[in-house]
């Protein structure tokens, strides 16, 4: 019978590094002088500090190195508790919020979805604003990569979480001669990035505060924000200008910043064809969408038209969701367009949601190939990437997620139709989740949110950003009949 003990081993340890990030919501309200909350975040890393030293004494004699079915529990448990512990402050600062709204917010920070449940964001206290914010910053890159590269300090491997954890199908790649290395670089990059984001921002015109808040957001491509009104409370171009051009950046693979840095080239950069079919996808989006926008007189002039298609193109394609206007209310092809650039733009290896665009890539290769092959039944043309043949593994791998994600779309979307959802704003609040987008259409479009939903839909999207933030397989295979079996 398989043992779930060295995992719950492994996971108190992961409860214990988790726990310092309550202090940075603390310090935040001692800074801005709201003593009355700082006992509540010293409360909260209190509990949770102490559920992982109660759990780690518990399953101190059963420890050993993680099997690869570990590292898919170990993901999944990580993904499902973390929420409920994060989700604690929440219930004591946001009035009138029950229980699944404030575990709903949480998922969504932690998987950097950005739907959120919460309206009256402007006069919450800003070290609950700093936590939803903060969350999204640890979960974008993905909190396990951080733990990957403590576990081997603690005698534990990490390759197999990181395989787990880590987005797109190209999984087996060592970019390093150790994983914990390559967990360290990327997590290098990420911070540079965001010190020279919440830089920008800061020049740009906001706060400290804000500035640091909508950095971790930014970064994390979640899209929280402490205003309703999103980035269009500033109303500032250059405000949307550094928020386009650092999402823009944190939807591009941070491996291959990575090896960048360490090769002194941009070539790496350059020559990859996921890079380059990302930003050919974003600048053929913003033309379109500039100019249905001045067909329809949205806006007045060009520029208007260029600065606001580009700030929502980038948004909703790297999965961020932030919005400076309703743009459900454009021609309805604009939105509909945005939805669907969200469900595969962002490159793997980013902190982008949704199926990632080297899968989009490899489906295409594939058709072509079939399209050849017809013609020419005979012929030799393998599916290759960079000039190497793909095995066979990795493109059944891809067909098998997309049937997997086809099925999960239309059956999550069935589900809130029969809790008596109307068609958009069911699908749309389905794809939005899954791929990890924020706002969806209709009810929980970009003016509205997720509040007004039933406690048992916010369940249901709940567990499909958890699916959507783990690509589907790594949270199903858990429910299959040969994962449990010794």
């Amino acid at each position: 019978m398989y043992s779930l003990i060295p995992v719950l081993s492994v996971f108190a340890r992961i409860l214990l590094a988790f726990s310092p990030a309550f202090l940075v919501p603390l310090a935040w309200a001692v800074a801005l002088d709201a003593q009355e909350h700082a006992l509540l975040w010293t409360a909260c890393f209190g509990l949770t500090l102490v559920s992982g030293l109660a759990l780690m004494a518990a399953t101190r004699s059963q420890r050993r190195e993680l099997q690869p079915r570990d590292g898919f529990l170990l993901v999944n448990l990580v993904w499902l508790v973390l929420p409920a512990f994060a989700a604690l402050p929440l219930m004591y600062t946001v009035p009138d919020i029950s229980w699944f709204k404030a575990y709903f917010e949480a998922m969504s920070a932690l998987t950097a979805t950005g739907a959120t449940a919460l309206s009256g964001l402007d006069a919450l206290p800003a070290s609950v604003n700093v936590w939803r914010c903060f969350l999204q910053y640890l979960g974008g890159l993905g909190i396990m990569l951080l733990v990957v590269a403590v576990l081997p300090m603690m005698g534990l491997g990490g390759f197999q979480v990181y395989k787990a954890e880590t987005p797109g199908p190209m999984k087996d790649a060592k970019f390093t001669p150790r994983i914990a290395e390559t967990a360290r670089g990327l997590w290098g990059v990420y911070f540079v990035f965001s010190a020279a984001c919440l830089l920008a921002y800061r020049w740009a015109g906001m706060s400290w505060v804000d500035a640091f808040m909508h950095m971790c957001s930014t970064m994390g491509l979640g899209g929280f924000s402490s205003y309703d009104a999103s980035l269009g409370h500033f109303n500032s171009p250059r405000i949307e200008l550094v928020a386009t051009v650092f999402m823009a950046l944190a939807g591009i693979n941070f491996l291959r910043y990575f090896i960048v840095l360490r090769s002194r080239s941009v070539r790496p950069l350059l020559h990859d064809r996921e890079f380059r079919s990302y930003v050919f996808v974003l600048l053929a989006s913003i033309a379109v969408v500039t100019a249905l926008l001045r067909l329809h007189g949205v806006y007045p002039d060009l520029v208007q038209a260029l600065r606001s298609s580009a700030f929502h193109v980038v948004s909703v394609a790297t999965t961020t969701g932030y919005a400076s206007t309703d743009y459900a209310q454009w021609p309805v092809f604009a939105p509909v367009l945005l939805l669907f650039l969200g469900c595969f733009v962002s490159c793997a290896g980013s902190t982008g949601g949704g199926i990632k665009m080297i899968r989009m890539i490899l489906l295409i290769k594939q058709a072509r190939r079939e399209l050849v092959r017809i013609v020419h039944p005979r012929v030799v043309n393998p599916v290759t990437l960079g000039g190497t043949v793909l095995p066979m593994s990795v493109m059944t791998a891809t067909f098998g997620f997309m049937l997997i994600y086809g099925a999960v779309i239309v059956g999550l979307t069935m589900v809130l139709l029969l809790t008596g959802l109307d068609m958009v704003t069911a699908f749309s609040a389905v794809v939005a989740t899954v791929n990890n987008i924020g706002p969806g259409l209709g009810q929980v479009g970009p003016a509205g949110n997720f509040g007004v939903l039933s406690d048992f839909q916010l369940w249901v999207l709940s567990f499909a950003m958890l699916m959507g933030r783990l690509e589907l397989l790594s949270f199903l295979v858990l429910f299959t009949g040969q994962f449990w079996r010794k």
